[in-house]
């Protein structure tokens, strides 16, 4: 059997020993605490010395140290037989490794602009140096807790300067601790500390002060969190459960039954290795660590694997109506209805702010996603008042905003479409991957045409499985947006017809979409009054549809499916047919039971087919540029249609002119057309 003597500057109340196995050999581990008196560690290990096979000096904080005191041990441990070590080496390489482990394991995203917490940098700078290659938003606490300073650091470099020069000497500013200790600047030091956790995702806490780091944060404070510590013992663990974390990562590998510090770890492996203490035993070490791969640990608090991606989406007023949803507008507008329209324009100047959090997203897979909403003051009328490079401007500034809330991806919303070239120009600069939505609106749009004509159920056929026994009509198929819905249609319905003004592009199109749904009945054409009064849907792709689209022309029950913006059919267009039901598409609801945000204009769970897109991406992880410009591509419609029921994502209302139809409007359409035919 092999014995451990573990040697603690820390408590001796902690003091255990135990026996374990690790590759088939017994070890004996025995921790002697201190109780942080050094001459006491001097002489127990001199006792050790020639007895024990390893000794492994722990709680031994470099930082905190008395440097002459920590030398002096050290260079003792050095002169022993028995081999000592404070386990530097695997608490260094075993840290770096675990971390991105963890990125790699977890897609290479997990960190990705998180907002990190140190408690401590200086005793978690080499975590911070790795995670800074992550992201930006780290949130070092030192002049805080060491200080009593009201300030965070945010920067490595900085943080650097502080722990070298600044620390020790704000030590000798005299008064410093009475003023530190003065309930004013406590209070407002545990209201920073307080606000700065609640806006981060993970936490760093080290080792050492452990509880004395977390004790003033209740469940309302950690709940939720992610934490990163070391030597994460069974009590710790259990205690961080209480409070709420969901996830802790352990950066110590659990190489015996029982959890032991990296001090011992490092014992153990120099023993098991046969690794002589002295020169070139750290090169030893790190090849042994590298063969083994020692995992760290990843523990979640509810029992089941938990992951939460984060993403934001640009909202903006479609009209000087929607302003008065801001608070202190909508007073102003009560008291000087008037200055409305100076309130607009000077909106246009106002930064990128935080409209809503949105919380409560669960995919049917089980991960999950939080976001934010961040709002532009401008309404489209500003917006091409102003002209694209305003609008592109102002959606740089929400993108570094949301990557300083920890988003990992954006959606832009819908933009006027003399802007459609907005979003390229955006995602070349943009410090996170963008996407307009685009995809899932096409692909929501006829979900909710298909729905629309199932709805009022007007046709004698009936439906085979998925295939709907009716007529569709694409006007403008060969456009970009054209030839998606086609392909879509294609899908759905028993017979399409494709019109458009280009017949060789028109045959392209029919043969690329009988490639993939030979049993669709396909027609082209470069008229659309041929056929216009059998159809069960139409849809206008341009806005050059409403020259050839005469509503008076179709059939009753027929169902018209405007995805232009602004739309082509006004109400007054809509009120002369109604027996029609004109729709612009269809609104998602989230998964999950408790998706919570800010007034949109939509009921509790349901978005814009576009906010959807972007979180569909977040719960992938696919942290990219997806669709940009004024076309989307089929493939990345047919994708995110995919990808969004995967997610658990469900078409929830049918929206047209004046915002999404209720049961009652639909069945009234649906009286009007049968009322009609049996007059035919």
């Amino acid at each position: 059997m092999k014995h451990i003597i573990q040697i603690s500057l820390g408590q001796s109340l902690d003091d255990k020993e135990f026996t374990s196995t690790f590759q088939r050999k017994q070890y004996h581990i025995k921790r002697i605490g201190t109780d942080g008196s050094f001459s006491r560690a001097s002489d127990l290990l001199l006792k050790w010395n020639k007895k024990a096979d390893a000794i492994a000096l722990g709680s031994v904080d470099h930082r905190a140290a008395p440097k002459k005191d920590l030398n002096k041990l050290l260079e003792l441990g050095r002169q022993l037989k028995t081999p000592v070590t404070s386990g530097d080496t695997l608490r260094t390489v075993g840290q770096e490794w675990s971390l991105r482990h963890i990125q790699f394991k977890f897609g290479n995203t997990y960190f990705n602009n998180a907002r990190i917490f140190f408690f401590s940098g200086a005793t978690s700078r080499s975590i911070a140096s790795v995670l800074a290659e992550y992201t930006p938003n780290l949130i070092f606490a030192d002049p805080l807790i060491d200080n009593g300073i009201p300030k965070f650091i945010n920067d490595l470099k900085d943080l650097a300067f502080y722990g070298d020069r600044l620390r020790d000497a704000l030590n000798w500013i005299p008064g410093k601790k009475m003023v530190a200790a003065s309930e004013p600047v406590r209070s407002l030091i545990d209201y920073l500390m307080r606000q700065a956790i609640e806006k981060s995702q993970i936490l760093v806490v080290p080792h050492g002060h452990f509880y004395k780091y977390l004790e003033p944060f209740g469940l309302e404070d950690l709940n939720g969190k992610t934490v990163i510590t070391s030597t994460a013992y069974d009590d710790r663990i259990d205690y961080l459960k209480e409070k709420g974390v969901d996830v802790i990562i352990d950066t110590t590998p659990k190489l015996l039954k029982n959890v032991v510090g990296v001090s011992v770890l490092e014992a153990i492996l120099m023993v098991a290795m046969d690794v002589p203490p002295g020169t070139g035993s750290d090169d030893e070490l790190l090849e042994i660590i590298s063969i083994m791969k020692m995992d760290p640990r990843v523990i979640y608090g509810g029992g089941e694997a938990k992951r939460v991606n984060r993403f934001a989406y640009i909202v903006h007023p479609p009209t000087q109506e929607f302003l008065k949803k801001i608070k202190p507008i909508e007073v102003l507008s009560d008291v000087a209805p008037g200055l409305m329209g100076t309130v607009e324009k000077a909106m246009a100047y106002v930064p990128p702010f935080v409209y809503s959090k949105i919380s409560g997203i669960t995919s049917d897979t089980g991960v999950e996603a939080e976001g934010w909403l961040i709002a532009l003051g401008e309404t489209p009328a500003q917006m091409q008042a102003r002209g694209p490079e305003h609008a592109t401007k102002r959606i740089l500034e929400a993108a570094k905003l949301a990557r300083g809330l920890g988003a990992q991806i954006m959606g832009i919303g819908m933009l006027p479409k003399a802007m459609k070239d907005t979003s390229l120009e955006v995602a070349k600069f943009a410090v996170l991957p963008i996407t307009t939505g685009n995809s899932y609106f096409a692909s929501a749009a006829l979900w909710a045409a298909a729905e629309a004509v199932r709805r009022l159920d007007l046709n004698k056929k009936r439906k085979s499985g998925n295939t709907l026994h009716a007529k569709a009509m694409v006007i403008g198929a060969t456009g970009a947006v054209g030839r998606i819905c086609s392909h879509l249609l294609a899908t759905a319905f028993e017979e399409v017809h494709l019109v458009g003004r280009n017949i060789a592009k028109l045959l392209a199109l029919q043969e690329s979409i009988l490639s993939e749904a030979p049993g669709v009945k396909l027609h082209v054409s470069t008229r659309a009054d041929t056929h216009l009064s059998e159809m069960d849907l139409i849809v206008a792709t341009s806005l050059g549809a409403k020259k050839v689209l005469d509503i008076m022309q179709v059939k009753p029950g027929c169902v018209i499916t405007d995805i232009n913006l602004p739309m082509i059919f006004t109400r007054d267009d809509t009120a002369k047919r109604p027996d029609v039901l004109v729709i612009k598409g269809g609104e998602i609801r989230l998964p999950g039971d408790g998706a919570e945000m800010g007034d949109i204009g939509l009921p509790p769970g349901i978005v814009y087919a576009g906010l959807a897109e972007t979180i569909i991406l977040a719960l992938e992880g696919r942290f990219e540029v997806y669709t940009v410009g004024s076309s989307p591509q089929w493939d990345k419609v047919r994708e995110i249609y995919r990808l969004g029921l995967k997610h658990g994502m469900k078409l929830a209302a049918i929206s047209g002119v004046d915002g999404i139809f209720s049961e009652d409007e639909i069945a009234r359409v649906r009286e009007y057309a049968l009322k009609e035919r049996s007059n035919a």
